[in-house]
């Protein structure tokens, strides 16, 4: 699956990892030594993270029900936890700087598309 900003048609991973089942949302992507070029981890439901035991800072973008975005963090470190985002439906975890490539910011929508 990818993942495409529609508003300017930037592609934000080309290997979009599902994780919907509770024990793949907890499991996230501990135990992983980073995000290949590309990858990303949508996480079904979801409105916060944290990144406590991982070895690597990742991009996170906020979704809501229609996958537009409600938040983004950019680079965030190891042992963190992000704040509670209510109107958030889901998340998509992504390697560092793919916010900033792809000019991705909050009000934009995220197309999902099955290659």
């Amino acid at each position: 699956m990818n993942a495409y900003n529609v508003r300017n048609g930037k592609e934000l991973s080309g290997n979009v990892i599902i994780a919907e089942k509770v024990l793949e949302r907890m499991r996230g992507l501990l135990g992983r030594e980073g995000l290949q070029p590309g990858e990303s981890l949508w996480i079904k439901p979801c409105n916060s993270v944290h990144t406590i035991g991982m070895r690597f800072p990742i991009d996170v973008i906020f979704l809501d029900m229609k996958s537009r975005v409600v938040a983004v963090k950019k680079n965030l470190l190891p042992n963190r936890i992000t704040r509670i985002y209510f109107k958030a439906a889901s998340v998509l975890e992504l390697p560092c700087g793919i916010i900033d490539d792809t000019l991705t910011g909050i009000g934009d929508e995220i197309a999902f598309i099955n290659m």
